[in-house]
């Protein structure tokens, strides 16, 4: 017999942990099922070995890439859809996927095998499952829509994974243009403008202001190098530092949500988390707390969780929202005519579309203007070291005249 930690949750909801003897891992877990517990997690106690093992593969184990997950949530929707068991269906993703993503299959359906369901062998598999995924997966299987669930989660995440390549591919050109324009640029303060300038000054020239600026710029430069790398990695280090504090995150959080943008971008994603629950059958006020948890923005997050705690109270949803601020008056208004409807996962729906469409357009347009904001950028920079160069040549010609 081998001893077994486990966690495990009663009929009441209520968390247990403790050890447990058994033959084997699938023993431990039937064992805890006969007394009415249902295991979250089961793993060896005995041999420091074990203990070793198991610490080296808790740090070891990563999340799935945006992309890895876009691809198993297909896929799994599809195969569930088309009526494959499980176990069966992440056997044949193990097959053909990533290693990653193979090694995340594998590992869930052992997990299955021993008796838990999907949504209890994605939460113990240490992949990156959010909490969203997990209630989604969850009330699949209570209301036995497992396929449709995930056809509706595949639709929400490879959404996700659409726009944010959309952006990052809009924005490599300026990247790069602003890496390589600011290496011309100290090139030229550095090596070129120091020499040209000296040559003028040797015939007696008057250097304008504005050469003379770019030559200290210039001196300031080659003089004092680290010192000036070193003040930029302490600052890109103190600004990491300072945003993860608690007070600066409030600040920046706080300004965020009066951000017309960043709040937009915050009410669509949960508006779109919490269509996507309601249509799988999620109870709102669960589906409510579930979608408020994958709000990154605390000052948001506040604030749903008091239109939850409303909403448990027995509030209606439109009214809850409506008792705060930040929230659009046509997202109030769809609300309250779904719910006198009896269509509110429906219409949340049609709003999380309508606002995504139209936060897709401002973000390709804020997108579109950074190209030339950073020419005009450059090109002013530029503008003013070949005014440096050519003012001292007019000066000289006024001279020799």
């Amino acid at each position: 017999m081998t001893s077994f930690r486990y966690q495990a949750v009663d009929t009441a909801g209520k968390t247990h942990a403790g050890r447990i003897e058994a033959a084997g891992d699938a023993a431990a877990r039937a064992s805890l099922r006969d007394k009415g517990l249902l295991p979250l997690s089961v793993s060896p106690a005995d041999g420091w070995y074990i203990n070793v093992a198991a610490l080296f593969h808790r740090h070891g184990a990563r999340a799935l890439s945006a992309t890895d997950l876009a691809v198993f949530t297909r896929q799994m929707a599809t195969l569930l859809g088309s009526g494959v068991q499980v176990e069966a269906a992440l056997g044949t993703l193990a097959q053909q996927a990533t290693p990653r993503l193979g090694a995340t299959c594998r590992t869930l359906r052992r997990s299955i095998v021993d008796g838990a369901s999907l949504s209890t062998a994605l939460r113990d598999s240490r992949a990156g499952f959010n909490r969203f995924y997990l209630t989604s997966v969850q009330a699949g299987e209570q209301a036995g829509r497992q396929g449709a669930v995930l056809a509706h989660l595949a639709d929400h995440v490879e959404g996700r994974l659409r726009n944010r390549q959309t952006v990052a591919l809009a924005l490599i050109y300026p990247a790069i243009l602003i890496v390589v324009s600011v290496a011309v640029v100290i090139g030229l303060l550095t090596f070129l403008l120091p020499d040209i300038v000296r040559v003028f000054a040797a015939r007696g020239a008057d250097l304008p202001p504005l050469t003379k600026l770019m030559i200290g710029l210039s001196d300031f430069l080659t003089g004092n190098a680290a010192l000036v790398i070193g003040g930029m990695l302490t600052l890109i280090a103190g600004g990491t530092v300072g945003l993860r504090h608690t007070v600066t995150q409030r600040v920046c959080h706080n300004a965020m949500w009066r951000s017309g943008l960043a709040r937009q971008m915050t009410i669509v994603q949960f508006s779109g988390t919490l269509a996507t629950l309601t249509q799988s059958g999620v109870p709102l006020a669960q589906a409510l707390s579930a979608a408020t948890a994958t709000v990154g923005n605390s000052t948001a997050r506040r604030i749903l969780s008091d239109v939850t705690r409303d909403v448990r109270d027995g509030a209606v949803l439109s009214r809850a929202l409506s008792r705060q601020t930040g929230f659009p008056p046509m997202m109030i208004t769809m609300i309250a005519s779904g719910e006198a409807g009896g269509t509110l996962p429906a219409m949340l729906g049609r709003f999380a579309h309508d606002q995504a469409q139209e936060l897709q357009a401002r973000v390709k347009t804020l997108v579109g203007l950074v190209e030339p904001l950073v020419l005009l950028g450059m090109g002013g920079v530029v503008m003013l070291l070949v005014l440096a160069i050519l003012l001292p040549i007019v000066n000289l010609n006024s001279l020799v005249g």
